[in-house]
């Protein structure tokens, strides 16, 4: 950090009241309007972070319950979830990346004291997320039983189960649009907001998924098709709320009714973001896609069991990405306040937060695998090889945690492109071959993909720590 920046952040910090732990824990929830380029580094990281963590918190926590009720119901239905998600995933990847380029255009212009642009490319992002939702729903209607049965599902996924797969994806528009509006919160530093409004929305899904699953008075049990229903329901409530909040206005972003039009110059300036955030994800989750079709030649008990330790670590993982997500805000605003030193300074103190977290659930997954998957399933089967992931990626978690910030630094800053170069070569040419070399070929069965993964991924962490200490991602311009 310049002294001229470091004289500016004291004198900033000079004017803030000293205030308790508990007074800034009631402020992260609550939410501020506090300046995040010109606040003390730390009080802005927990300010963001907070909030944040909760979000994501509650999102995993319908995850684990959602997969907890399914489970009740058998092996085969928890692996049509898993199968269905491997659809689901490149849904996300395109939620996503729009999120990515939405958070770091709202940020730059929030951090440029730009409310009006910050408005006009959030409303251009939500057109773009309804626009790409629709091919993923017209194909889940009409082609259920034809994506199960491309992913090597088996007879009860074919006869009973398609019908979660029409439901999730013929109503993904609400999902798409709850990550891409949450993201406009959060890059505009509102992620109070955000958090709220996925606890409203997963706190219905949590009610209605055991109601609409096995039935209750009146209320027939729907089985499987009841999980998807409750999703749509949640979901579907949160992005009203959304956007009732984006129009009448929040503590740092308003959209106005003149914006709601088609805004060529936002929606390029987004689009062209959005790609390399797309892509990189569009790699990420289609490596899971084959990763899933190998556990499936595997057996159903290992994609059942992939599926049940997968639900556990996005549970645990949620206030890492909490963290992540709080970096790349602080990035983009600072960027954009032109302060790349004090974004730099701000993503070397959340990484060191997040490494030491994932440390302490490293230290739970290596000790306590069995009895964290004995709680989803009682498949004696299931529990071993769910145990066994957990086990094995718990050795690498201290490098995830630098890795996600990392990634993250690049997004805030409106590098996507980078991140994609760095996962189509980690996940593409090395985690699939791998996993199929070990799994397949050397006969590992599912402990070869779990390797594959494992060598992949702390690859993947240590490389974009070191691109990410070169610093070109400082001059990106959004």
């Amino acid at each position: 950090m310049t002294e001229n920046n470091t004289t500016a952040t004291k004198e900033t910090m000079a004017h803030i009241p000293q205030s308790s732990i508990w007074q800034e824990l009631k402020n992260a929830l609550k939410g501020t309007e506090a300046d995040y380029t010109k606040i003390g580094i730390k009080k802005a990281i927990f300010l963001l972070a907070v909030p944040m963590i909760l979000e994501l918190i509650m999102e995993s926590t319908f995850a684990v319950v959602d997969i907890y009720f399914v489970g009740k119901l058998g092996p085969e239905a928890v692996a049509t979830v898993g199968l269905t998600e491997t659809y689901l995933f490149l849904l996300y990847s395109i939620g996503m990346g729009l999120s990515m380029a939405v958070t770091a255009i709202v940020a730059r212009r929030i951090g440029e004291k730009n409310k009006e642009g910050a408005g006009a490319s959030a409303i251009q992002s939500v057109i773009l997320a309804m626009l790409a939702s629709v091919p993923f729903a017209v194909a889940g209607i009409l082609f259920a039983k034809d994506l199960l049965a491309l992913m090597g599902a088996d007879q009860w996924a074919m006869e009973t189960g398609y019908r979660y797969t029409q439901w999730m994806l013929g109503g993904n528009a609400v999902i798409m649009l709850l990550f891409v509006i949450n993201a406009i919160f959060r890059g505009a530093g509102d992620a109070a907001i955000a958090m709220r409004i996925l606890w409203i929305s997963n706190g219905i899904n949590i009610i209605l998924d055991p109601l609409l699953i096995f039935g209750w008075g009146p209320v027939p049990a729907m089985g499987i098709q009841g999980a998807a229903i409750a999703t749509n329901i949640g979901r579907g409530v949160g992005v009203l709320i959304q956007l009732w909040l984006l129009f009448k206005g929040v503590k740092h972003i308003r959209v106005t009714l003149p914006q709601l039009r088609w805004n060529g110059i936002a929606m390029l300036n987004i689009a062209r973001t959005s790609l390399g955030g797309i892509g990189q994800m569009i790699v990420a989750m289609t490596s899971w896609i084959f990763i899933m079709r190998i556990l499936a030649d595997v057996g159903s008990e290992a994609v059942a069991g992939s599926t049940i330790a997968l639900r556990i670590m996005m549970f645990t993982m949620m206030p890492a990405w909490g963290l992540s997500n709080a970096a790349a805000t602080l990035v983009g605003q600072n960027l954009g306040a032109g302060n790349p030193d004090r974004a730099e300074s701000a993503v070397w103190k959340t990484g060191f937060y997040n490494m030491l977290f994932l440390i302490g659930v490293s230290i739970v997954y290596f000790i306590f695998n069995r009895s964290l998957m004995g709680i989803f399933t009682e498949d004696e089967l299931v529990t071993k090889i769910g145990a066994e992931w957990l086990r094995i990626l718990s050795l690498s978690y201290f490098v995830y945690g630098w890795w996600m910030v990392s990634t993250q630094a690049f997004n805030g800053a409106g590098d996507t492109k980078t991140p994609t170069k760095i996962n189509l070569v980690f996940f593409w040419l090395i985690q699939i071959p791998l996993s199929y070399l070990l799994a397949i070929g050397f006969d590992w069965q599912h402990s070869g993909v779990f390797w594959a993964i494992f060598f992949s991924e702390t690859s993947v962490g240590l490389f974009t720590l070191w691109l990410f200490k070169k610093g070109k991602w400082k001059t990106v311009k959004v």
